[in-house]
C-alpha cells in the first residue's frame, strides 16, 4: 500500500491495526497518523522487533487487509 492510499485510509485500517498491535497507545496513533515509517519505528520500539521485520509484518498485514477490503465490482 503506498503512503497516499495509507494517509487517506488511515481512519478506516486504524481500528484493524489496533487488534493487531494493542501495546500502541491512543497518542502513538495520532502521532503516526497514516505514516508508514513511524508506524515501524513505534511498533519497532513497543515490540522490540528490527526494522525490516516491523515492514515485513506491516507489508503483509496491509496486503491481508486490502484483499478482505477490496470492493467487488
Amino acid at each position: 500500500m503506498n503512503k497516499d492510499i495509507l494517509k487517506g485510509k488511515w481512519n478506516e485500517i486504524k481500528g484493524d491495526l489496533k487488534k493487531k498491535w494493542g501495546n500502541l497507545t491512543d497518542d502513538d496513533w495520532t502521532r503516526i497518523s497514516g505514516d508508514r515509517d513511524k508506524l515501524i519505528g513505534t511498533l519497532q520500539q513497543r515490540y522490540g522487533r528490527s526494522k525490516e521485520e516491523m515492514g515485513r509484518e506491516i507489508d503483509e498485514f496491509f496486503e491481508d487487509w486490502e484483499r478482505r477490503n477490496r470492493k467487488v465490482s
